[in-house]
């Protein structure tokens, strides 16, 4: 699957927002939303979220989103001794979460060095997080074909990579033992 499928799949996903304001019912190309009644909670697409947010008409729940708090809890046990050789348990929506918390802190931190700090944090972070599991997937990769136990950790788009590089080691194991053709 590739990461612009992930994240058109992540973007049609529920999620539970707070309404901020009363307002009335949104039509939207045959699709209706509302009303909404300020102080209760909804379940709608991210992507009408995320618009909702921008209006300011309801935040995205935090447990919905990454926070540098939540990042640096995941790098913590991702590098951690006890995990050296070991994939944690990442939620499937990982890196589509990711992705849109380091764009909104670099949108935010334009101009404001107290927000640049923090994006370059969650930035060395991440890079951290994203190495340690790469690492990790090319070992499990370039091993005896895995459980569904084991890449039952893996998310998304970590699937995807460890099954091409999966693929691609097994063909050159296979070829480099192959016995030589006569010329």
């Amino acid at each position: 699957m590739t990461i612009k499928t992930v994240d058109f799949i992540y973007e049609n996903k529920p999620v539970k927002i707070t309404i901020n304001r009363n307002h009335p019912e949104i039509q939207l190309a045959g699709l209706k939303i509302g009303p909404f009644t300020e102080g209760t909670e909804q379940e709608v697409k991210y992507w009408i979220a995320h618009e909702l947010e921008k209006t300011g008409i309801a935040t995205i729940n935090p447990q919905e989103q990454l926070d540098i708090k939540k990042l640096n809890n995941i790098h913590w046990k991702e590098s951690g001794i006890v995990h050296a050789r070991q994939l944690t348990t990442l939620d499937t929506d990982f890196y589509p979460k990711l992705r849109r918390y380091l764009a909104n802190l670099k949108r935010d931190a334009i101009g404001k060095p107290e927000k640049m700090h923090e994006y370059q944090k969650a930035v060395k972070m991440a890079q951290d997080i994203i190495n340690c599991r790469l690492q990790k997937i090319v070992s499990l990769a370039s091993s005896p074909e895995q459980t569904n136990q084991t890449l039952k950790d893996l998310a998304t788009e970590e699937h995807t990579l460890y099954k091409r590089l999966h693929n691609t080691i097994n063909e050159w194991k296979t070829k480099v033992l192959k016995e030589p053709t006569e010329t």
